[in-house]
């Protein structure tokens, strides 16, 4: 299950190519709507005020209502470009961007709204995720996401304490796990626009009910592929498994996950600290990590920097501009669409090789 996406920040449109998407799969553009609709802007005023429907048009792979198994297109007009903040920086290399790297291995970068290296490519990650996310709900497999963190506030994660669910996070503008720390977290970030800065973010992933036995050992690890996964989306800068960095400063003793049987007779872990997974396999138990997304590169304050021929010079961005003061919001669905991608992909590739689950049958069924 591979996917290809295409397109700018300030083109005529964002799309994504879908191979290996099983035949006979119901799917309609509303189911993909259902999904980019999380990503979009304005679920808060800490968002980019850039106003895009994302109407998700499929293209192809799909005839009455079902998937045939040929490549699935889906298409997403932009349609609120406003490029005239990005003409004066033109020549600018700017801070925490791309755009520096893509001319010297380009020779020609697209400068509106960061081109192909914006976020904006990541509504094609979101729509791609609402295909695998349609295959993987009858299968009982749970895909969440959230904020544990938004620049100086800590929001103590809880995953390990109590059952979550995406809907219940969806009911959060910001994708927070606990509603008590949202007015801390608003006024933190009113903060931060108000300084014209920008913060980062961690997110915690969660997938509920993977089956036992996917994924390959060794250069086909879960964990390796959802590293690269998760490492590709914009301005993510590291991956956790489990109890990721704080395995380095424990003991042995101290997080082993235990096994034992539990009152359906079925064989568990008293603890988690794993993720999930154990030799690059999963082990029945939730897969879960975090990831942690850099403050938004653009601000509002004035920065040193150079031009393109190596003269010093002055960036400052316009108020008409268009940022999110914390793109880890807005990357809580792209981060969930991920986890959602490459979780089918390994159930995919495994079918073979697990036997006996009704989760495998079911997924047969379906092909």
């Amino acid at each position: 299950f591979r996917i290809t996406t295409w397109g700018e920040s300030h083109g005529k449109a964002m799309g994504v190519v879908i191979d290996g998407c099983p035949s006979g799969i119901k799917l309609s553009e509303s189911d993909i709507m259902q999904e980019l609709i999380h990503r979009s802007p304005g679920r808060s005023i800490y968002t980019s005020p850039r106003k895009e429907n994302d109407q998700a048009q499929i293209l192809s792979g799909v005839f009455e209502g079902k998937t045939t198994g040929s490549p699935l297109s889906i298409i997403i007009p932009n349609k609120d470009v406003d490029s005239s903040s990005y003409k004066d920086m033109r020549d600018k290399i700017r801070p925490g961007h791309a755009n520096y790297t893509y001319f010297k291995k380009y020779g020609l970068v697209d400068f509106n709204g960061g081109g192909r290296a914006s976020a904006r490519e990541t509504v094609c990650r979101v729509a791609a995720g609402a295909v695998a996310l349609k295959i993987l709900n009858p299968l009982n497999i749970e895909i969440i996401a959230y904020l544990n963190r938004v620049g100086e506030v800590s929001i103590e994660d809880d995953y390990l304490e109590r059952d979550l669910s995406w809907k219940e996070i969806c009911q959060s503008p910001l994708f927070l796990s606990q509603t008590e720390k949202s007015q801390e977290v608003q006024d933190y970030l009113t903060t931060i626009q108000e300084q014209g800065d920008s913060c980062g973010a961690s997110v915690t992933f969660v997938a509920k009910s993977v089956p036992i036995g996917i994924g390959d050992p060794i250069y086909e690890k879960i964990e390796a592929n959802l590293a690269k996964a998760m490492l590709s989306i914009p301005a993510c800068k590291s991956f956790e498994l489990g109890i990721g960095n704080q395995a380095a400063a424990s003991l042995g003793s101290s997080i082993q996950d235990i096994f034992y049987k539990d009152s359906e007779n079925k064989i568990r872990t008293n603890t988690n600290h794993s993720g999930g997974i154990l030799g690059g396999i999963s082990n029945g138990m939730d897969i879960w990590g975090k990831i942690a997304f850099k403050p938004t590169s653009s601000i509002y304050k004035d920065q040193k920097t150079l031009s393109f021929q190596g003269n010093k010079t002055d960036l400052t961005i316009p108020n008409n501009a268009r940022h999110d003061p914390c793109v880890g919001i807005r990357a809580v669905p792209v981060v969930r669409s991920m986890l959602a991608l490459t979780l089918l992909d390994c159930l995919l590739m495994n079918q073979r090789n697990i036997i006996n689950t009704e989760d495998i049958k079911e997924l047969q069924r379906m092909i």
